[in-house]
């Protein structure tokens, strides 16, 4: 390649590369003014949430001036991004430690969760939308496509909810609530954790699973398809080594903007399930009006799913 088409190639990909990051920054300052203000907007003195009704007068204004709640919302903005451009987040009204400590200490437990919903549905949603294209018609692609829809339209909660009666009331296979660190002991992780990820993987699963099944439709009624299977090729090769790595490219990047739902999936279970990550230190922060925790939690879920 010339040298003149190789520097042209290097400008156009480093102006694409500046243009996201730009719009990325951009998204994430929109999202720290939005979540900022609204958290504002909830009812409730974070005072008098934090120090109780009976607390007196000085210790309210003592603890308002302490977060710098007694200063407009505008210059409580700025005090708060100019930290948290210096890598300060604050401190947590509810736990009165660093933000950051709490977000280091929970974030495990929700990858936890999480890392093994994604992996789950997307090995098994790939290998069902495989087994539906390559079975059009028939029952066994009848009967994903109707699961697949069922995952897509049920909500979390309420898979939640009939997860705990079937296997934890009336089964009584599996515990109602609960989390224990695969690090402490992988088998009571399993045991405590089999209805969570199950719940978490399964609309993600139904997503993946129908995004593969039309790539395939798609890919195997192409003409390289009829040639390889016309030159004598194998049914498996024909459509593991040749259709299957076309169709994966659109199911790789419904996989990576499914992560950011899945993240977001997880506020719903850990609250059903009772499990200390962070999407129930998100929600505890909202109610108790931590306006620090708060804006941390969503600021840092906003900017994974920018990076992702």
């Amino acid at each position: 390649m010339p040298c003149f088409v190789q520097e042209k190639v290097v400008i156009i990909m480093g102006r694409y590369i500046l243009k996201r990051l730009g719009i990325s920054v951009a998204v994430i300052f929109l999202v720290s003014v939005i979540s900022f203000t609204l958290v504002h907007m909830l009812p409730g003195d974070p005072a008098v949430l934090a120090l109780g009704s009976e607390a007196s007068e000085q210790d309210i204004a003592t603890f308002r001036e302490k977060y710098y709640l007694d200063r407009p919302i505008v210059e409580q903005y700025f005090i708060w991004i100019t930290d948290t451009l210096r890598g300060d987040l604050g401190d947590s009204i509810t736990y009165s430690r660093p933000v950051l400590t709490c977000l280091a200490e929970r974030l495990p437990r929700t990858i936890s969760i999480g890392l093994p919903a994604l992996i789950l549905s997307s090995i098994l949603g790939i290998l069902c939308g495989i087994i539906s294209a390559i079975r059009r018609g028939k029952f066994i692609d009848n009967l994903i496509t109707f699961v697949s829809t069922i995952g897509l339209g049920a909500p979390q909660f309420w898979l939640g909810i009939v997860g705990i009666y079937i296997f934890g009331m009336k089964l009584g296979w599996l515990p109602l609530s609960g989390y224990v660190s695969p690090g402490e002991n992988f088998g009571q992780y399993i045991y405590y954790g089999v209805i969570p990820i199950l719940i978490l993987s399964f609309s993600l699963l139904a997503s993946v699973a129908r995004q593969t099944r039309s790539n395939m439709l798609e890919v195997v009624n192409q003409d390289y398809i009829r040639t390889a299977r016309a030159n004598g090729l194998a049914e498996k090769s024909v459509i593991y080594k040749h259709a299957l790595r076309n169709a994966l490219l659109p199911v790789i990047t419904v996989i990576g903007n499914e992560f950011g739902y899945l993240l977001g999936g997880t506020v719903l279970v850990e609250s059903i399930f009772g499990i200390p990550g962070l999407g129930s230190l998100t929600i505890t922060s909202i109610r108790s009006k931590d306006i620090p925790q708060t804006t941390a939690c969503i600021l840092f879920l906003a900017a994974l799913n920018v990076v992702i």
